[in-house]
């Protein structure tokens, strides 16, 4: 059975993304090389880091952040799993500023992973992206994004372009200079010539879209 590293050489896609695509590579050039995330290398577990995406949609960092330390302290534990879950009820997890879909989607995740439905960081040594993709969305409040960000930030998958991302589609568009965004559709057609390195490029994308809007500071991802 097939392993897939997590990681991957950060020198080479650059080359061969310069040369893929001229207009990305002046980019490139422009911003200068990424360099590898360090997370690639480090243990996490699949639970935990799903349950804190849950925790983090559609609110800022720090109001993020205050809602997971309450319920670290609530279940006196830093990681989430369904036996830490277990601990507290719904009304003590609604107490710390856990919204009712987020409760239930924290609920879904540890019933599957009761289940033995959620992969572990091993098993998914050996899965496919697309595989991943289908084992982890049946998950309440898990979306393809979710998973994309995981691959890509914490597996170091190369291959992955989150085609329904707007940072990206803005970055694509400030590349090709066009009037406006592609389409997830014309977007997944453009990336084809960045194959086999599309997660590199995506990073790209996210800082061209950063770059050309003026940002200050580049958006924090779920998974950052």
């Amino acid at each position: 059975m097939a392993r897939h590293p997590r990681g991957f050489d950060t020198e080479d896609a650059f080359a061969h993304l310069g040369k893929r695509d001229r207009k990305l590579g002046a980019w490139m050039r422009r911003l200068g090389p990424i360099e590898a995330d360090p997370r690639w290398r480090q243990p996490f577990d699949p639970v935990d880091a799903l349950a804190r995406a849950i925790l983090y949609q559609q609110l800022s960092g720090k109001a993020a952040g205050t809602i997971v330390a309450r319920v670290e302290a609530a279940i006196g534990s830093d990681r989430f799993h369904c036996d830490t879950l277990a601990r507290i009820d719904d009304a003590a997890l609604r107490g710390c500023g856990v919204s009712g879909n987020k409760l239930l989607a924290l609920r879904d995740l540890a019933r599957r992973e009761e289940a033995g439905d959620i992969p572990t960081l091993r098993r998914m040594a050996t899965m496919a992206d697309d595989d991943i993709v289908k084992a982890l969305v049946p998950i309440r409040g898990i979306g393809r994004w979710t998973v994309e960000m995981m691959l890509m930030f914490r597996l170091g998958r190369p291959d992955v372009l989150p085609v329904d991302d707007l940072g990206i589609r803005k970055g694509a568009q400030a590349v090709d200079k066009a009037e406006a965004m592609p389409t997830p559709k014309e977007l997944a057609a453009r990336g084809e010539r960045w194959g086999p390195y599309r997660s590199y490029a995506s990073f790209y994308l996210w800082r061209i879209a950063d770059a050309a809007a003026g940002a200050k500071q580049a958006v924090t991802r779920s998974q950052d």
